[in-house]
């Protein structure tokens, strides 16, 4: 077995306690590997129990990759071949009894005697799943830590893209009836990022971005972090490119049942920034929603009742 080195920053730890001296090593090469490489290595990180339950040639298909990539990721790493990697997984799954083995197990019982009707109690107990990872003591300090630091800067941007919009967009939505600190840089004709021009080194930029990553939210983050600004990140992985250039991290889990990545979590997450944000002055916050409050009942913006037909 390779040592393991050191992992490339505080903030790529996983969201889950893991103490994998292999995992940790891939997590510390993963910006030195090919682009094939990379997505060789990200698979084995996010699918464990199949690396030690499938052939390299099975691997290899559903990571989309050829298997003679699975063998240069074992030499990279230090292996022989990837019968070595193999086995490592092979040995972490005979020692845990409610491990990798029996999840899959159970999912593929599941598969096997479920009907279609049940894709919906599959999905939800995935997610429920996925949510509960959330309460663990490693992401509750994450979240805490990240709370702080959004609540000491000046000014708040919010940055997410394409799938990652509507996460973005719902914690400046709620922020802004906070209050006047966040910026969402989304603007019309591709002038969202124009808001960084004036940013200065107290205030931070929140981003969200899961796998593929969109390009332009990379840019701009990236200019966030040389202008000065903290970088604080929600996505989805230990080798996600957010990671080296963010002071904090939170991870939200997207695999589902479904064909389409969940945004569930990631959203449970930006609803528990708000709410620790709004916990640290209440009165403040009172005041601002109770603001919101009457400006919208005089927009007569919400209704209870179908609107009468003349």
């Amino acid at each position: 077995m390779p040592t393991s080195p050191t992992s490339k920053s505080s903030a790529s730890k996983s969201p889950v306690s893991q103490s994998d001296p292999l995992r940790e090593q891939i997590i510390a090469q993963f910006d030195g590997m090919s682009a094939q490489l990379q997505q060789a290595a990200r698979y084995v990180l996010e699918h464990p129990e199949e690396v030690a339950l499938v052939s390299m040639r099975e691997l290899a298909r559903l990571a989309a990759v050829q298997p003679a990539t699975m063998t240069r990721l074992a030499k990279m790493l230090g292996f022989q071949g990837y019968n070595e990697i193999r086995a490592h997984y092979a040995e972490t799954v005979r020692q845990r009894n409610d491990g990798f083995a029996a999840k899959v197990r159970q999912r593929d019982g599941q598969a096997a005697s479920a009907p279609g009707s049940d894709i919906a109690h599959h999905m939800l107990h995935g997610l429920s799943a996925q949510i509960a990872a959330l309460c663990e003591p490693e992401p509750l300090q994450r979240l805490t830590a990240m709370a702080s630091k959004l609540a000491a800067a000046k000014k708040i941007y919010v940055l997410g893209l394409r799938s990652s919009h509507v996460v973005a967009w719902h914690f400046h939505y709620v922020m802004s009836l906070l209050g006047e600190r966040s910026v969402h840089l989304d603007g019309p004709a591709g002038t969202g990022g124009d808001a960084l021009i004036r940013a200065k080194p107290d205030e931070v930029l929140l981003v969200i971005s899961i796998n593929p990553y969109a390009r332009d939210t990379l840019t701009l983050a990236q200019l966030a972090k040389d202008k000065g600004l903290a970088v604080l990140s929600i996505t989805d992985s230990e080798v996600s490119p957010l990671v080296s250039i963010s002071e904090h991290t939170v991870y939200c889990a997207t695999e589902s049942y479904s064909f389409f990545h969940t945004l569930a979590p990631a959203l449970a997450v930006s609803e528990v920034l708000c709410t620790l944000l709004a916990e640290r002055d209440r009165p403040a916050t009172l005041a601002a929603l109770q603001d919101a409050d009457d400006h919208l009942a005089h927009l007569n913006t919400y209704s209870n009742a179908l609107p009468r037909r003349e």
